[in-house]
Parts: C-alpha cells; sequence; structure tokens
C-alpha cells in the first residue's frame, strides 16, 4: 500500500515521498482513512511506530480545503506533555505541509512569552502546544480556540502520568463542542480509558501492538552489576564494544550530572538533559547529540521525551525507572521506523524488585548477561529505593493547579523564536523537561459537561488485544 491509496492529495504525497518515505507503517494505515472519515479516534500504538505522522497527514488533508474562519483563530489543536515533543510534531506538520497553504507554529514553557504571542497575532492554522503554556496565552487572550476542527491529545498517557489532567480540562472548556478529537497513546490504563470516554464521541478504535508490550526489533538485556559498579560497567561497555550515539537514562537529575562528570574523567563526551538544565543547554545537547557531535546524552525521564532520531542504536538504563510505563517509553527511543535497536539495562540488587514489575507489565523475561570483571557480589543486600524522589514529585514541570496564572512566571527563560527545539511545559517553581522520522521506509473534542450526545463502545478497526492489567500511575508534584 502506498500513501496516494490511503487517500490523501497528490501535494502531501510529494512532500513525503521527497523525505525518501513510501509506504505507511500499520498504524499509518489505518489511523490515516479513520482519520479522513472525519471521526472520533482512539489509537494504541507503540512509540517509534509512527503515530504523528498517522494524524498529521489526515490532518493536513482535512485542514487544507478551507481557511481560517477569523483573525488569530486556531483550525488545529495538538496538546503534546514535553516541548522536545511539541517541536518535534510542529517540525513534521511543517516539512508535510510544505506544498500547502497551511501555517503552523509551536509554544511551550521555559521560553520568553512574547515572541510566542507575536506569532499568534499573524494567526495559524495548526497549533501545537504544551498545556500549561497554552493556558497562559489564553488567559492573556493571546489565542483563539473558539474555532478549533481538529483537537489531538498525543501521548495522552504521558500527560496524564504528569498531572496535566486539569489543564486539560480547562482547554477543553475554551474549545467548541463540535471537532473531531484524536487521542494517541502508548498504553490504554483505566484513566485513559476515562478520559477517552469524556472526550470522544463515537470512537473508532485501533490498536496495532499488543497492549504495555516492547518494540519487538529492540534487543532486551540485563547486566547484573553491584551498584557503586554501575559506572565503570558502563565505561567499559561503551569503549570495548565501541558504542556511540548513546542515550542513558539516570533516576534523578543529580545521579545525570554526576554520571556525565564521571564519563568525561573516562574521556567519553557526554551531556545532560534535565529539568534543572535551561532551555538554551538542552536544546544544544540535543542537537550536537542528533548530530553525532556528542557520544553520549544522559537524560532523566521527562526530558527524554520527543527525541526522535533514525537508528539511534543503544539506549542503557543506568538506573531502572520506578514505573514500567517507562521502561517502554525509554526502550523506545531506540528501534524507531523499522529499525533495530538495543537496549540494556544494568541492574544492581537494589532495583530487582523494580526488574520484576518491568517483566510482568511487559509479559516478558529479559536476558541476563554478566560480563566477566564485574560479577555481582552474592552476598550484597538490598537498599531501599526512594521511590517518590524529587525528580519524579517534579514531573510534570507544569504550574501547580492550585496556582493562578502569574504573567511574569511565564516569562522566564532565554528568548527563542515559535520553531526553538525543546521539553516538558516547565515553569517555577517546579521546571521541568528530522522531520517525518516517525514514517517507516518499509511497511512494517470536549469536556463531558459538553457532550449531549449518547455514548457507546468504540467500533473496532483491527484485533484488539488482551486486556492487560493496569498498572497504578502516580502523578508527579505539579
Amino acid at each position: 500500500m502506498s500513501f496516494a491509496e490511503l487517500g490523501l492529495s497528490e501535494a502531501i504525497v510529494r512532500a513525503v515521498t521527497e523525505n525518501g518515505y513510501t509506504q505507511p507503517t500499520p498504524i499509518q494505515a489505518q489511523a490515516i482513512p479513520a482519520v479522513l472519515k472525519g471521526s472520533d479516534l482512539m489509537a494504541g500504538a507503540q512509540t517509534g511506530t509512527g503515530k504523528t505522522a498517522g494524524f498529521t497527514l489526515p490532518m493536513l488533508q482535512r485542514l487544507s480545503g478551507g481557511a481560517r474562519p477569523a483573525p488569530r483563530s486556531v483550525r488545529a489543536l495538538v496538546l503534546t506533555p514535553t516541548r522536545e515533543l511539541a517541536a518535534q510534531v510542529e517540525e513534521s506538520v511543517r516539512t508535510y505541509a510544505k506544498y500547502l497553504k497551511l501555517s503552523s507554529a509551536v509554544i511551550f514553557g521555559g521560553v520568553n512569552i512574547n515572541p510566542q504571542i507575536q506569532r499568534l497575532e499573524r494567526g495559524v492554522d495548526i497549533l501545537v502546544a504544551t498545556p500549561g503554556r497554552l493556558l497562559d496565552l489564553l488567559q492573556q487572550g493571546a489565542v483563539n480556540l473558539k474555532h478549533v476542527e481538529i483537537l489531538v491529545l498525543d501521548e495522552a498517557d504521558r500527560m496524564l502520568d504528569m498531572g496535566f489532567i486539569r489543564d486539560i480540562r480547562r482547554v477543553l472548556a475554551a474549545l467548541p463542542p463540535a471537532r473531531q478529537n484524536l487521542l494517541f497513546s502508548a498504553t490504554f490504563s483505566d484513566e485513559i480509558k476515562a478520559l477517552a470516554d469524556d472526550l470522544l464521541n463515537h470512537p473508532a478504535m485501533i490498536e496495532v501492538a499488543r497492549r504495555n508490550s516492547t518494540v519487538e526489533v529492540i534487543s532486551q538485556k540485563i547486566h547484573p552489576v553491584d551498584r557503586d559498579k554501575k559506572h565503570l560497567l558502563l565505561t567499559h561497555l561503551i569503549k570495548e564494544r565501541h558504542w556511540f550515539q548513546v542515550l542513558i537514562f539516570t533516576r534523578t537529575k543529580h545521579g545525570a550530572n554526576k554520571l556525565v562528570e564521571q564519563l568525561g574523567k573516562a574521556g567519553i563526551s557526554a551531556m545532560a538533559i534535565h529539568g534543572n538544565k535551561s532551555q538554551a543547554a538542552r536544546t544544544r545537547a540535543l542537537a550536537e547529540f542528533k548530530s553525532a557531535a556528542l557520544q553520549v546524552l544522559v537524560a532523566t525521564d521527562i526530558a527524554a521525551r520527543g527525541i526522535d532520531i533514525d537508528q539511534l542504536p543503544h539506549v542503557v538504563n543506568y538506573d531502572l525507572p520506578n514505573v514500567p510505563e517507562d521502561y517502554v517509553h525509554r526502550i523506545g527511543r531506540t528501534g524507531r521506523a523499522g529499525a533495530t535497536g538495543e537496549a540494556v539495562s544494568l541492574v544492581c540488587v537494589d532495583e530487582n524488585g523494580l526488574l520484576r514489575d518491568i517483566e510482568r507489565f511487559t509479559r516478558r523475561e529479559i536476558p541476563r548477561e554478566v560480563i566477566e570483571g564485574f560479577e555481582p557480589d552474592p552476598s550484597a543486600k538490598p537498599q531501599p529505593i526512594q521511590l517518590r524522589s524529587q525528580d519524579h514529585r517534579q514531573r510534570s514541570g507544569g504550574r501547580p493547579s492550585q496556582r493562578p496564572h502569574s504573567p511574569a512566571r511565564t516569562q522566564q527563560g532565554q528568548p527563542a523564536s515559535h520553531r526553538s527545539p525543546g521539553g516538558a511545559d516547565q515553569r517555577k517553581p517546579t521546571g521541568k523537561t528530522g522531520p517525518g522520522k516517525e514514517i517507516a521506509r518499509t511497511p512494517g473534542a470536549g469536556s463531558s459537561s459538553q457532550k449531549t450526545q449518547p455514548r457507546r463502545a468504540p467500533a473496532l478497526l483491527s484485533q484488539p488485544a488482551a486486556n492487560a492489567n493496569s498498572h497504578k500511575r502516580r502523578s508527579g508534584q505539579r
């Protein structure tokens, strides 16, 4: 099947083809026709399977025949949890709208709000935003959402994890009740189902990967090691196996900084991205890593959202995540768009419980391999891990919901254009963190108070997977 056969216009297919892509991924092959029909959609797919293009391409098609009904109005709104992901989505929009007369913009916190206001004054057809900064602009009257035709919630599960549900509902209250709603999520928890029930009317449902599964093209491995030898083992693996472009996850921001220092002493170029880093520093680190000028990028979970690199070969869990879903998101940074990848986890005795949770969640046992010279001490006793660490409590980077809006707080950070890459909607006191990369080269809405129509169960467009036991998530402190 080609993109033209999915009903996309010649202008869109031309832009896609120019980027070297000819065949849609499974999520795209099912989502694009469903969106073109104008129905609401609930879609589940693993990260790296092409879900961004799954809603971007048909959204462009539906908007290409119309025009903005009012000055400063927005016709399509895409909400994402992080700055990096917002920048990535808007970059894809610009790439595929190359031959269309449609404009787009991206807005997020952590940067000067004034250039964003000026951009919105000129009007945009498609706005990609993080929830907190969008609410700031709404309060100031800088954006008009009364004419939104299409709403997309991208990585909805992550937005709920980060505590954005109240912000999302406030945004929904500013939208017209008559619109198309598209919800994309890597996992279908009970919370996601509840949100979908409030948001979607008579939705179609697509699920192209088994729930809570990990991408099959990723080779996963566990290296047992003592906690105080992790950095030595990591250095050994990078040097002996000649790893380059390695994305490493730590549990905390302090741990990320310490690891960068240790790698630097070993002669390995590394930089960290996390919520305490300025937007300029995060953007520079990500750019150097993508261009292969930087060997290692160390990140906390939230800062890594939106990292999209073709054929990223290695992901390392220096610390296992506290939440099993985060393991799926982490290793999904590799093995994207049909490429193969390797995910390695360094596990000490403290993390055996977290490992069991991950294997239960993903329904697979991850192979173990002890590296010679780094055999773990069999007499080592586990020490408690502070699960609700400061990093985890501050995951969202969004405003505390009980605080009033404050324009002064929204103008922090370095000035940036509306197209600057960036991660999570960041504001004090709890700041956080290639176009078309998600199209494979080979196959592979309103709140409940606004709704008056009766709801029914989603129509299945693909064979659903068996229900997985829902895993209790913990929202971070807002």
